[in-house]
């Protein structure tokens, strides 16, 4: 039975700028279907070669599969209907099966949209893979679909979930395929070096308003750091991987088991081939500043922080707990330890304003991170504070939805100039950078590495690539009564999808968020204090409970 996986062919002019990512999902599912005795798996990476339709219609007919598999983040959810409406078109006889983020929670929108998607997956696909894969290959499908767990499909006009499956609870016996990836294709530009995905932990403790992750992956999970590394030898020996970003929302929530992992990192003389980055809470590196200095022996070289956003941010929303005051001087330890520093900025909220903007900008002036980042708000319709915000919000087109195309339309002014004031902050930040501080600051690596950021920046926004602008037909502030994010105002909420909206889970795990960010009283059954967003400053035990 031939099984071809398919990454959609999706680009919205963001993170893609510093690389082309590796698709993680896929070595992890088809890893897991080898396993199972599944030898053929194909692999097809759309995004990456930047396959036309016509181009996938081919490479359908060529492998003639008789199950076809894609995935879909919310920006992502057409370009992969679209794969699967091909595939239907050229083999229609294979089972089409969709998974992802997006298919797991607003599976009835996209059942009501699409009739070319047979299955979803709904959450973490390891184990529901290949229990589906042996239905089929064993002549039990589509019998058995009421029977396994985690599934989304119609019967007849009939939208059908069944019980969801549970998480993966032995993570470390999880074997990632990185085989079929064309390691060649996936480069880190600011290193000029292979890049890969890993994962240390999945799920997040924390329950923030505006997250889907702790929804998503349910409760969370640390692998053995030893495997990790095991993983991360692999990558270097076997695929020439240079560089790494940690896939975790937050790896050094739990604190022992990320020193152990860095300590074995260090054993193995990995540092010396490998540098790596990662996404943590400014919280935690002040609570680690003394261990910092490993860190970056461990060939930590690059860290983003999630770490303020001014005022307009409705910080109680967020039940983020982080201080001003913090967050320069989380920013001051990791330029002392050699580590380079990433601020980011959330910005785009209904009470936006210039002002307001212009704050973020001061504020990454005064706390001098290395690079900063400013992120449209994104309203993602399966958190709880969608559920607040969504009377405000009129574009439900979510190939926006990435982090670059204004979403929300501000009170205080229109979509356009909100992102020209964005525009103003990054050419403001980074011709200040280029001129006076990136040729001139550290030994030769941090010159080298931040020049390179700042070459994958003149290259995005030379070809117009870099937030869209091209797409956008933004060319300056002398075009921003000309740009044109090019909504599909067609596009509407399913019925199905917005009585989904007001189950009582999603209602409480609401209140509940809200409740345990608002009571100080409230202590983690291991001890750990509580503060939703990540602020606590304790290391948390290996075990979690699941809600």
């Amino acid at each position: 039975m031939r099984i071809v996986l398919i990454h959609p062919n999706y680009h919205s002019g963001g993170a893609e700028i510093a690389g082309n990512w590796p698709p993680a999902w896929v070595a992890y599912l088809a890893g897991s279907l080898k396993s199972a005795g599944f030898d053929d798996v194909q692999f097809i990476d759309a995004m990456t070669h930047d396959l036309s339709e016509g181009d996938l219609r081919v490479r359908l007919a060529e492998l003639q599969p008789d199950v076809v598999g894609t995935t879909a983040i919310t920006p992502s959810i057409y370009v992969a209907e679209q794969t699967l409406q091909v595939a239907k078109e050229v083999v229609p006889n294979a089972l089409r099966v969709l998974g992802g983020v997006h298919a797991t929670f607003m599976y009835k929108q996209v059942l009501s949209e699409c009739d070319s998607v047979d299955v979803i997956v709904r959450g973490e696909g390891e184990e529901i893979i290949v229990e589906l894969m042996e239905s089929v290959r064993d002549g039990r499908w589509p019998a058995d679909r009421n029977r396994i767990k985690g599934l989304a499909f119609k019967d007849g006009e009939t939208i059908k979930a069944t019980q969801a499956a549970s998480t993966v609870k032995n993570l470390d016996a999880i074997t990632p395929d990185w085989s079929l990836l064309e390691w060649e294709k996936y480069i880190y530009v600011p290193l000029g070096r292979r890049v890969a995905i890993p994962n240390l932990a999945r799920g997040c403790p924390f329950t923030c308003s505006f997250c889907s992750q702790w929804k998503f992956w349910r409760d969370y999970r640390v692998r053995d750091p030893l495997k990790v590394v095991d993983e991360i030898e692999q990558l270097v020996n076997e695929h020439d991987v240079g560089f790494f970003i940690l896939a975790d929302e937050e790896p050094t929530i739990n604190r022992r088991k990320f020193i152990q992992f860095c300590e074995e990192l260090i054993r193995r003389d990995l540092p010396r081939r490998v540098q790596w980055g990662i996404n943590t809470r400014v919280t935690d590196i002040m609570r680690d500043k003394e261990l910092l200095p490993l860190y970056r022996r461990a060939g930590l070289v690059h860290v983003s922080l999630g770490t303020e956003a001014a005022a307009q941010l409705k910080l109680d929303q967020f039940n983020k707990e982080t201080k001003v005051e913090e967050n320069k001087e989380a920013i001051r330890l990791l330029r002392e330890a050699d580590i380079f520093v990433e601020a980011q900025f959330i910005v785009g909220l209904d009470n936006e304003t210039p002002e307001t903007l212009e704050e973020t900008f001061q504020m990454a002036w005064d706390w001098q991170p290395d690079l900063a980042n400013w992120a449209m708000y994104t309203p993602w319709p399966f958190t709880p504070l969608f559920q607040e915000l969504k009377d405000k919000v009129e574009i439900f087109d979510f190939s926006k939805y990435n982090f670059v195309t204004p979403i929300m339309a501000p009170e205080a002014m229109d979509r356009a100039t909100l992102l020209d004031r964005v525009m103003h902050n990054y050419r403001r930040f980074y011709s200040r950078k280029a001129l006076f501080y990136y040729p001139w600051r550290g030994n030769g690596y941090r010159r080298k590495y931040l020049l390179g950021c700042l070459k994958a920046f003149a290259k995005a926004g030379f070809a117009r690539t870099f937030y869209d602008l091209g797409k956008a037909n933004y060319w300056g502030p002398q075009s921003k009564d000309k740009v044109n994010f090019n909504f599909d105002r067609t596009r509407t909420i399913a019925k199905a999808q917005m009585d989904d909206w007001q189950s009582t889970q999603d209602i409480a795990a609401q209140k509940r968020a809200q409740k345990v960010s608002r009571d100080t009283s409230f202590k983690m059954p291991n001890g750990a204090e509580v503060k939703a967003c990540g602020g606590g400053d304790k290391q948390m035990d290996d075990v979690i409970p699941a809600e």
